[in-house]
């Protein structure tokens, strides 16, 4: 059976020429950069090769550049640094909608002393501008807002924000993991001082992240051991991974182009077929401004486990809007931060597309899905009870 996968913002394949250009370095080019012989030289020239290709995907300076593990150590990272360079400020902001590495951790240091806002979004997944602005202070040690939401796609006013916070002297992160690779970004331009980025969703492997510094920035490490990474993350480097990295970086770059033309049109036209086949369907996120490979789709009255089952059963490999898979009855925090409506909140799908899907699949899914959610509705005593009016297309 033939795997047709859309789940790409949870990961990506590796890309092939990622992983011939890692694989010597597990045999061949084995030496620990930090040796003085030449044998560990050249691996730690490889690493600066690395480095600089990272930096040139988000337009920063090689050395502005720290590899870390994933996103989720960036994130920390960044967020630790912020407050322990600024020790006599207790208020953090971020959204209600960030990803777990952010939204767990913010909730934390909530237990511990600091404060924390949630910037609210409205039904269309965008940020509450006035909401942000009103709640900085003197005493706010970090802003962090995510590029780009995982789940519905939308991406934020990311340049808009970094100037006001200039300003004020606040210093601004943002988990830029989905957005990295997928749309233009230019931190000298945007004017942050810290973005995280991850590997594995830009067909690197997994474990491996970067966090860009913006040089001037204060900053003390997270993990603290040797000199590696100029002092900023201790820990023998990854180099395989980080190499990996680099390769994937020069990739993305590439075919930044590909992702807002053809894929954009994937992903339309399986939204727009959708939509317009099945009824009660409900398009989650602001559709002018998302990524161009995430559709976020509501079926009305089914759940979206058992959406995924049968799917998986043809080989479609999508993920959940809602949390059940998890072991939990409740939709997603993002889906509930945007007011989704109970009955669509438990069926949300998401399509996540890459460069390697081919038009070929999306038709696969158009063609498979529609007769899913018919099933699944026959089965569904809210659906049968429903009046026929309130069944209706809202294309």
């Amino acid at each position: 059976m033939k795997v047709v996968y859309v789940d790409n913002n949870a990961t990506t394949k590796v890309a092939p020429e990622v992983l011939k250009g890692m694989l010597p370095f597990f045999d061949e080019f084995y030496g620990n950069p930090s040796s003085i012989h030449t044998f560990g030289g050249q691996v730690e020239h490889k690493i600066k090769e690395a480095r600089g290709k990272v930096a040139a995907l988000i337009g920063a300076e090689p050395q502005e550049i720290i590899f870390t593990s994933c996103g989720t150590e960036s994130d920390s990272t960044a967020i630790r640094a912020a407050i322990l360079s600024n020790p006599d400020k207790k208020h953090i902001i971020t959204s209600k909608v960030e990803h777990p590495a952010i939204k767990n951790l913010c909730e934390y240091l909530f237990k511990n002393g600091y404060r924390v806002d949630y910037v609210p979004v409205d039904r269309k997944g965008r940020l509450d501008m006035d909401y942000l602005y009103d709640k900085l202070s003197d005493d706010t040690a970090i802003v962090s807002i995510m590029w780009a939401n995982n789940e519905s796609g939308v991406i934020f006013p990311i340049e808009e924000i970094a100037p006001v916070l200039k300003d004020r002297g606040i210093v601004f992160h943002t988990d830029a993991v989905q957005a990295v690779g997928k749309i233009p970004i230019e931190v000298k331009r945007a004017g942050i001082d810290m973005l995280s980025l991850s590997g594995h969703k830009i067909h690197a492997p997994k474990g491996v992240g970067a966090l860009y510094v913006r040089k001037g920035t204060k900053f003390l490490p997270f993990l603290i051991g040797g000199h590696q990474e100029a002092g900023r993350r201790g820990g023998t480097e990854n180099t395989a991974a980080i190499v990996g990295l680099g390769i994937a970086s020069e990739l993305a770059a590439r075919h930044i182009n590909e992702e807002n033309t053809r894929i954009r049109h994937l992903r339309d036209k399986i939204e727009k077929e959708l939509v317009t086949q099945i009824p009660n369907v409900l398009i989650n996120g602001d559709t002018a401004h998302r990524l161009p490979n995430t559709c976020s789709l509501s079926f009305e009255y089914v759940e979206g486990e058992a959406i995924l089952l049968m799917m998986d059963e043809l080989g479609i490999c999508a993920s959940s809007g809602s949390a059940c898979t998890s072991g939990s009855l409740e939709p997603s925090h993002v889906l509930r931060a945007m007011g989704v409506p109970f009955t669509a909140a438990h069926g949300s799908i998401r399509f996540s597309l890459s460069i390697y899907n081919t038009e070929t699949e999306i038709d696969f899914i158009i063609e498979k899905l529609p007769p899913i959610i018919a099933r699944l509705r026959q089965l569904s005593p809210f659906w049968n009870k429903l009046p026929e009016n309130q069944k209706k297309v809202y294309a």
